[in-house]
């Protein structure tokens, strides 16, 4: 049998349970939706990281500590721009959308910048 790490949100008509890894696709999908942002594989390596794949939960690691979400998101930075300005839109963003879309708090949210994207030239 599975052991699938899930949040449980009481409320008054019932429960309600948020497993793992849709907390880390909303993180992932947040995350990607920053300007500059790819998002990498937890180890840092996979084609996809290069080739610009959908977002999915690669490339996120959380903790669910009850209704409380920390976060390692494992990133690739755009050339040119500013890596602190960026991790922090990352991280508002990620905040966001986890308390909008599921109620839960967001506890640390660490942003790892494993490599620099360089965009490529376009052929004419």
């Amino acid at each position: 049998m599975a052991d699938h790490k899930e949040s449980v949100i009481r409320e008054e008509q019932g429960t309600i349970r948020i497993s793992e890894e849709v907390v880390a696709a909303i993180i992932a999908q947040a995350a990607s939706e920053v300007d500059g942002v790819s998002l990498m594989t937890a180890s840092g390596s996979g084609v996809g990281d290069l080739i610009g794949k959908k977002p999915s939960s690669k490339g996120v690691k959380i903790l669910m500590d009850g209704n409380r979400v920390q976060a390692d998101i494992y990133v690739l930075a755009a050339y040119g721009k500013s890596i602190p300005s960026l991790a922090q839109k990352v991280q508002e963003r990620v905040v966001s959308s986890l308390q909008s879309m599921t109620g839960l708090q967001a506890g640390d949210i660490n942003i790892h910048i494993g490599g620099i994207r360089f965009e490529r030239e376009k052929k004419m």
